[in-house]
């Protein structure tokens, strides 16, 4: 039995952070059903041809192995089945702009007079209180907001946008709270509002820089280099657009990597004899290894410089970890069918419990809709005739 096994959530989330909280619940056994019209789709059910794909890949990573039903949350209708969903629930979860639920006739209030003990889980921008709580946002503002962009970068370039990392940071942080939600109900029986705020979420990241600034210390972008240490980065090798990351954490490294690279000496050179010499002529040192990486195999450097006690990996592509030997024998990475019968890969929980070790992922994609049978019929005992009714007055659309 998968750990969350036995838990239904009801799914209003849209885009990608809300979606991506209730995509972990699914792998860990919660039973997810995504609430979506017909009259305004999920946006990531688009299609993104900068995938390299006609397909929602941005959808798919967020929905395999939850149901869908459609759902007019504009038509009292619409309104009353979303509350009877959420009667037979233990979550419900959204992430639209702060106030919308409310105005849907669907904020916590509303729910928790149908399920005493529900668990709501609000994602938003800025939360659901504060000056700022009606301003919307996307992934790159969190970033933005919450300082972590201002970080990102090299030194003599702007600030860098963070996308994917901040939704699934923010979808991460909002699973955990809702498991702290849920262990609090089982503790007292009492429900509870989970409000995350994806800006928090991303200055939660930059403590480090935060508690340097209380104390007057600006930090600042470094690409990828580090505060202290020295090799440290991304170095080209002979394939294009292949690079491979070294990072050197001690003197002991440091000199085999010298070895290495045939270059014994510059472990006495004046520029490198410590720590603090390499990173102040951390320009030269970075000089002489693009030389040297540049003409060598990044793959088979790797595991050179790794079976040396030297940190040191490629930086891979998609394509690599999908077909990646360690990710597939974990079950890291799955393939899994779609409702079309197409199959494809996907990444599968990154958790793994030894009283379960079954896949994360068990189905693909839900097409829109496709699972109105089993919840309005099944779940929720309505007859035939009456969902009918409701597609024929569009509540259901």
């Amino acid at each position: 039995m998968k750990p969350l096994a036995g838990l239904r959530i009801a799914d209003f989330t849209v885009h990608a952070a809300g979606p991506f909280c209730t995509h972990m619940l699914s792998q860990l056994g919660a039973e997810v059903i995504k609430v979506e019209t017909a009259l305004r789709p999920d946006i990531f059910r688009k299609s993104h041809a900068v995938y390299g794909r006609q397909g929602p890949a941005t959808f798919d990573q967020v929905s395999s192995n939850k149901l869908s039903v459609r759902l007019n949350l504009k038509h009292p209708d619409g309104v009353a089945l979303a509350k009877h969903l959420v009667s037979v629930a233990d979550i419900a979860a959204e992430s639209f702009r702060a106030g919308v639920m409310e105005r849907l006739g669907l904020g916590y209030d509303a729910l928790r007079a149908v399920k005493r003990d529900i668990v709501m889980v609000s994602v938003s921008s800025s939360g659901q209180s504060g000056p700022e709580s009606h301003f919307a946002g996307y992934a790159p503002l969190f970033g933005a907001w919450g300082g972590i962009g201002y970080l990102s970068g090299h030194a003599d370039g702007p600030p860098m946008e963070m996308r994917h990392v901040m939704d699934h940071s923010v979808g991460m942080n909002a699973a955990l709270a809702t498991i702290a939600a849920l262990h609090h109900r089982r503790r007292t029986g009492e429900g509870s509002h989970v409000d995350v705020a994806a800006r928090e979420v991303a200055s939660s990241l930059v403590g480090d820089a935060l508690t340097a600034a209380s104390a007057g210390i600006a930090v600042e972008r470094m690409g990828n280099a580090d505060p202290r240490r020295a090799p440290h980065g991304l170095y080209p090798t002979q394939a294009p657009d292949r690079w491979l990351s070294i990072a050197v954490a001690s003197d002991a490294a440091w000199q085999r990597l010298a070895a290495i690279i045939g270059r014994p000496e510059l472990v006495s050179d004046p520029r490198f004899i410590t720590a603090d010499k390499r990173h102040a002529n951390c320009a030269d040192l970075d000089a002489l290894l693009t030389r040297w990486t540049s003409a060598r195999d990044g793959e088979e450097t790797a595991r050179q410089l790794q079976s040396a006690g030297i940190a040191a990996h490629m930086s891979w592509a998609a394509s690599d970890i999908v077909t990646d030997p360690h990710m597939r024998a974990r079950g890291s990475i799955v393939d899994v069918a779609e409702t079309n019968g197409v199959m494809r890969a996907a990444v599968g929980r990154v958790a793994r419990f030894s009283v379960d070790d079954s896949p994360g992922i068990t189905r693909g994609t839900p097409e829109l809709g496709g699972d109105e049978a089993y919840v309005y019929g099944d779940l929720l005992g309505l007859s035939q005739s009456r969902i009918d009714a409701l597609v024929a007055d569009r509540a259901i659309y």
